[in-house]
């Protein structure tokens, strides 16, 4: 639901109620994890998806039984012999869904969106049993509207209680701030890179000295862009909490020296995951020594990721992109980015949750 945020806002404004159907339980493989969800307008319309489209036609249809009788409903798609031409997923995986009705007067549920739009930490508690059915509470931020909305529920206590899953009594949804990507230059690479990385799930900051290259007519899809010295930027941004994360990545690629030895000694000192910068074989090995004469270790400097890139063996600004991006996500998720037929385990990985930055999770409370 949180991540269709900036889709349902506007139908909920217009006075139209949606039907959700929220994933709750993933068992063995599937296309989309936990807290996935899709939409379904009173017009037809769908928004969003819970699985590679397995299942979406069975969603469908219980998320119109929903939107007739108001009713919140739990169901199970799975694959087996018996329903292996009916809804089910082929990948033999099995989920277990949520479907339930958004309506324009659930104030709980417009101001979790509003701050999930806001890319904001948010946690709401989802029920299905009456008379609390939909989205109930959230944690943080909203209690007294979840007061008056629900007057003996508390947020907080009811996502502290536990059931088990199989009962639907309540379930917790939550979805963390999106993964930061600092990019350090405005040239055509980092562009490209600010479409990708954007397209990805990244919100992405881009930072420049020169207002004439950074503007938002060239970096559309960039979520903040800051002229700045991009060293003393990255400085800045170290001192202050809640900034940057183990999910943060900092990408230098502003093929101007002056500018990106100060930022990736910048960089390196901070407590982000992922540092990375273009450039030719040779100007990664001056860069190693100008930097190691500032003071950077040799376990900093393993830290770089230069070249930046998976070995595509691509050329163009789009395709160093998908490099440089495909190295990113696999470094978040702590794989090789090798081909999957090559790999063993699971096809898709969950990044390693921390207190400071969650994975969206959907889980029992």
């Amino acid at each position: 639901m949180l991540e269709l945020a900036a889709d349902l806002l506007p139908r909920l404004a217009d006075g139209e109620s949606v039907a959700v159907v929220t994933v709750t339980r993933v068992a063995r493989s599937a296309p989309r994890g936990l807290g996935a969800s899709m939409a379904i307008t009173a017009d037809g319309s769908v928004i969003g998806s819970i699985s590679g489209g397995c299942v979406e036609g069975d969603a469908i249809v219980l998320a119109h039984a929903v939107l007739a009788d108001g009713a919140a409903r739990a169901a199970r798609f799975g694959f087996s012999d018996e329903r292996a031409h009916a809804a089910g997923l082929a990948c033999g995986g099995e989920v277990e869904v949520l479907a339930y009705v958004l309506r324009p007067d659930d104030d709980v549920a417009r101001h979790a969106l509003e701050a999930a739009a806001r890319d904001e930490r948010v946690t709401v508690a989802l029920g299905i049993r009456a008379p609390h059915e939909g989205v109930v509470a959230d944690a943080s931020g909203l209690s007294r509207i979840a007061a008056e909305a629900l007057p003996e529920l508390d947020a907080a206590a009811l996502l502290a209680e536990t059931t088990p899953i199989a009962d639907h009594a309540w379930l917790s949804v939550s979805q963390a701030p999106r993964a930061r990507l600092i990019v350090v230059g405005a040239g055509e690479h980092a562009a490209a890179l600010c479409r990708v990385a954007s397209a990805a799930g990244y919100a992405v900051t881009v930072c420049d000295p020169w207002p004439l290259l950074a503007t938002s007519e060239r970096f559309p899809d960039a979520s903040d862009i800051v002229i700045a010295d991009p060293g003393e930027y990255l400085t800045s941004l170290a001192e202050q909490a809640g900034s940057i994360d183990a999910r943060t990545a900092v990408c230098v690629l502003s093929h101007d020296e002056r500018i990106d030895i100060p930022a990736l000694y910048a960089a390196l000192g901070m407590n982000v995951g992922f540092v990375g910068a273009m450039g030719a074989r040779s100007t990664v090995e001056q860069r190693g020594i100008a930097l190691r004469e500032r003071g950077v270790t040799d376990a900093d400097l393993a830290r770089l990721h230069s070249p930046l890139g998976l070995d595509l063996g691509g050329s163009s600004p789009e395709e160093a992109a998908v490099a440089a991006i495909a190295e990113i996500i696999a470094a978040r998720y702590g794989r090789s980015g090798g081909p999957l037929r090559d790999a063993r385990g699971p096809v898709h990985a969950r990044p390693p949750a921390s207190p400071a930055s969650p994975a969206p999770t959907c889980s029992p409370v």
